[in-house]
């Protein structure tokens, strides 16, 4: 029997590329869900490549949008990546930011009562805040960030927790740290860099760039995604996804010049008010076990991004 698969925010940058490769096993039927606040249509998987899949147009914190969906379909899992996300975004609009609570909610209440078996979380590292130990673990780390968006996200990990313990709904939290590609919004860090260097314009760069951040090539996140899923892995349990070489945000704004061979020119703006953590690097050993392979480099992730943008601009 078939596999019924929800994915909300399907039409996003990472809830899209998880829809497509699970629509690459026959086995599964999958819907999408996205009101394209932040998604776009043109990040969906086509549905004349893969005839499981299918796309309904719904605001999960919306109750009266999302429960007919879950009704008509009864689905055996969920992979909920909706949310309002974007540094810029979630620091202007931090009420919209804190009514993604209403569509945790919803998703785990329809799916405590609809025989849902494990829900997937993609939650994020920005729940750790400010960092006080490196790397950053699942177990032993604080999270101590007090923004909106990290609350939000430390929320629905509760959520989680507790409709585990009180009606047994299974649920895997994916913590995402940095992650690139292709598909991926123009107002995240790799892709406005590349779109900026490509151009041969100024690459601009808040404070002094010493920040440092890890990056994780979308393919690396899905895949170790989805073994988790498909292995029954980590049931109940917390991951970070991400990567773990350290670059501080000046390197990267340098490799991105050297690898796009342009001409750009690096300015300073102030720093941002809050929300630009000093530094990030996870702990991912769980994540080596799901993935069991060598992740994309930087460079070669920089190399197709680019590639596709180039692409596109023909």
């Amino acid at each position: 029997m078939k596999k019924r698969i929800l994915v909300t925010g399907g039409a996003g940058f990472i809830g899209s590329a998880m829809a497509e490769k699970l629509a690459q096993s026959s086995d599964h039927d999958i819907v999408i869900v996205d009101n394209f606040r932040t998604g776009f249509p043109e990040k969906l998987p086509s549905s004349k490549k893969y005839d499981n899949l299918r796309f309904i147009k719904c605001d999960v914190n919306h109750l009266s949008d999302i429960s007919g969906v879950f009704y008509a379909f009864h689905f055996d899992y969920v992979f909920h990546y909706a949310a309002l996300v974007g540094v810029k975004r979630t620091l202007n609009y931090p009420v919209s930011v804190l009514d993604d609570i209403k569509g945790i909610e919803h998703i785990l209440s329809l799916s405590k009562n609809t025989g849902v078996k494990r829900v997937f979380y993609s939650s994020s590292s920005e729940v750790y805040g400010e960092p006080v130990e490196f790397p950053q673990n699942e177990q032993t780390t604080p999270l101590n960030s007090r923004l909106p968006y990290a609350v939000v996200k430390n929320v629905g990990e509760a959520f989680l927790r507790s409709y585990q313990q009180e009606f047994g709904l299974d649920y895997t939290i994916f913590r995402f740290f940095n992650t690139y590609g292709p598909k991926q919004s123009s107002d995240f860090v790799i892709s406005k860099f590349l779109r900026l260097a490509l151009h041969n314009k100024p690459i601009t760069i808040y404070g002094d760039g010493t920040q440092t951040r890890t990056f994780c090539f979308v393919n690396d996140n899905v895949d170790a995604c989805y073994a988790a899923f498909s292995n029954d892995l980590f049931v109940n349990d917390v991951v970070n996804i991400g990567g773990n070489q350290e670059i501080s945000i000046l390197d990267l704004a340098h490799t991105v010049i050297r690898v796009t061979g342009s001409s750009s020119s690096i300015e300073h703006l102030p720093p941002l008010p809050e929300g630009d953590m000093t530094r990030r690097l996870p702990d991912i050993s769980k994540m080596n076990e799901l993935l069991k392979r060598d992740r994309t480099s930087l460079e070669d992730g920089l190399r197709l991004v680019a590639e596709s943008f180039q692409l596109r601009m023909c």
